[in-house]
């Protein structure tokens, strides 16, 4: 195969926002990839049946879907067909997710508008930029390797996969001489994956966070964020609990966790329970009531079932009180910091909690928080500062005239 192709002006590019990703709503197809003419696309068809036989969500067909309607709209673009796509294609499409500005929907509200990279003045959460996030690029293209992979096993797609990886590193089995001590390195990455800054996870203060809960609108809203901060569950594993996954006699939830799709139950808070008991109390002869009903509802008429984006929505509208940028999955960081900080706790408990394959993962939340580091620092300038000042004389002890004591003590002018 010809890799030589006339070299691609990327700033001239024009990439058509054809095509759509349609959530079904079948249990065996939950999501099809269409072109600009409403035609499923087979290729993509096929490797989301891949998916879902070898265990995977519905979320997880959705997220690769997004990553392949990027590629099938480039490939529009630059007018190859997805089987006579090159390792030229697979670099130029990495170079122009990298630079290119994401599409907003027309619907979406304008925040007001800041520097990419400036700090919140609430959290420190630098502002994002207006292009993909490094961590959406490398999905993305993990995502598009393991689609060519499929399709060259099967005989369908390119022989060679336009998303290699990395010539440096594919030499010799992965991991053959790990140290047990140490933590898993990537040995087999993309060529054209870039590197993901490490993040260190960020969770509210506890002052923040009794201010953030003092300010919810209902005891929905509180029993949902009191569930979060105390389970340390994610956000998407709160909203599908069931009213059979809810222990109050034992404080426990069951939960369905993301990545091994097993039940697991995990314990909450004494609080959490009560705020659950009180909305409970308020859809009292609303909803449909049965074990396998949802627990969680819209507060709007009608109502309906409360989705992971319902509940993005409302702590937006919570952040934006404050001028905040805390999100949901900023709840379970903060849950795991105050586990990890607890005497009694320990790492390995955490990590059964959260539901970590790796203790490494769980690590992690051994690092200080950046408000901590912070105000350890300014305290430490703070005592700099005290040891070079002149020091204070005591005052004295009544009955003593301050001006005899100067003159004895050599103090007057």
């Amino acid at each position: 195969m010809d890799d030589r192709v006339p070299e691609r002006d990327l700033s001239r590019l024009a990439v058509p926002r054809l095509g759509r990703l349609v959530e079904t709503g079948e249990r065996y197809e939950p999501y099809r990839l269409v072109d600009g003419d409403s035609v499923v696309v087979e290729p993509v068809a096929v490797f989301f049946q891949e998916l879902l036989a070898a265990g995977k969500a519905a979320a997880t067909v959705r997220s690769y879907g997004m990553d392949l309607l990027r590629w099938w709209r480039f490939l529009l673009a630059v007018d190859v067909p997805w089987d006579r796509a090159t390792r030229v294609d697979a670099r130029d499409f990495s170079c122009w997710i990298q630079l290119t500005v994401k599409p907003r929907a027309a619907s979406a509200k304008r925040r007001p508008s800041r520097s990419a990279g400036t700090p919140n003045p609430v959290t420190g959460k630098p502002t994002p930029g207006p292009g993909y996030a490094p961590s959406t690029v490398v999905h993305s293209e993990t995502v598009l390797r393991r689609f060519y992979d499929m399709h060259r096993d099967a005989g369908s797609g390119p022989l060679l996969n336009p998303f290699p990886l990395d010539l440096a590193r594919r030499s010799g089995r992965a991991h053959a001489h790990h140290n047990p001590m140490d933590t898993w390195a990537p040995e087999r990455v993309g060529r054209y994956r870039p590197s993901v800054p490490r993040r260190i996870p960020r969770s509210i203060p506890e002052e923040w966070f009794n201010t953030l809960f003092a300010a919810l609108p209902s005891n929905r809203d509180r029993a949902l964020i009191a569930f979060w901060i105390s389970s340390g569950v994610r956000a998407s594993e709160l909203i599908g609990v069931r009213q059979c996954d809810v222990d109050p006699g034992q404080q426990l939830i069951s939960v369905m966790r993301k990545g091994s799709r097993a039940r697991q139950q995990v314990p909450a808070s004494a609080d959490a329970f009560v705020w659950l008991r009180l909305y409970q109390q308020e859809l009292h002869g609303l909803v449909p009531r049965g074990r396998a009903q949802p627990v969680w509802w819209t507060l709007r008429r009608p109502l309906r079932p409360l989705t992971y984006h319902g509940a993005h929505r409302m702590f937006e509208r919570i952040n934006a009180g404050f001028g905040a940028d805390w999100t949901l999955h900023d709840l379970r960081h903060s849950a795991a910091a105050r586990m990890v900080r607890d005497p009694h706790l320990t790492l390995t408990d955490v990590q059964w909690v959260l539901g970590h394959a790796h203790l490494t993962t769980t690590e992690i939340y051994l690092a200080p928080r950046q408000d901590e580091v912070v105000a350890q620092v300014l305290a430490h300038h703070a005592r700099r500062t005290d040891q070079h000042a002149e020091p204070v004389p005591p005052p004295p002890a009544p009955g003593y005239d301050p001006e005899t004591l100067d003159v004895l003590f050599g103090r007057s002018s």
